[in-house]
């Protein structure tokens, strides 16, 4: 029994540091989102770190109109970030779980 907590216990610190790796990689995936209209670009990684904005000039005339362009294409990034980044972990923690008896019933 001690052996496999220690097995265990290894394969866990292992996990861990792919997920650290894991993290370090999605700081180099880059997600674009724009507006329906290709008004406003916005590049963000998957760790959801904003890299870029770009705003056609016809877009500074209304400022109401730029803040709702930036919250709906922020919004719409941050969350395929999210989707990515969620993916991504889950798959190396999922890799790295131990084998425990009546886990596979929570997928």
């Amino acid at each position: 029994m001690f052996g496999d907590m220690m097995g265990m216990m290894g394969k866990l610190k292992e996990t861990q540091r792919k997920v650290e790796e894991t993290k370090k990689r999605l700081d180099t995936v880059l997600i674009d989102e724009r507006s329906s209209d290709n008004k406003l670009k916005i590049t963000l990684t998957a760790n959801r770190t904003i890299k870029s904005i770009e705003i056609d000039e016809s877009l500074f005339e209304d400022k109401e109109q730029l803040e709702d362009y930036l919250i709906l294409t922020l919004n719409k990034a941050i969350e395929k970030a999210t989707n990515v980044n969620e993916a991504e972990l889950a798959a190396v923690a999922k890799e790295g779980m131990p084998n425990i008896p009546g886990m596979d019933l929570f997928k």
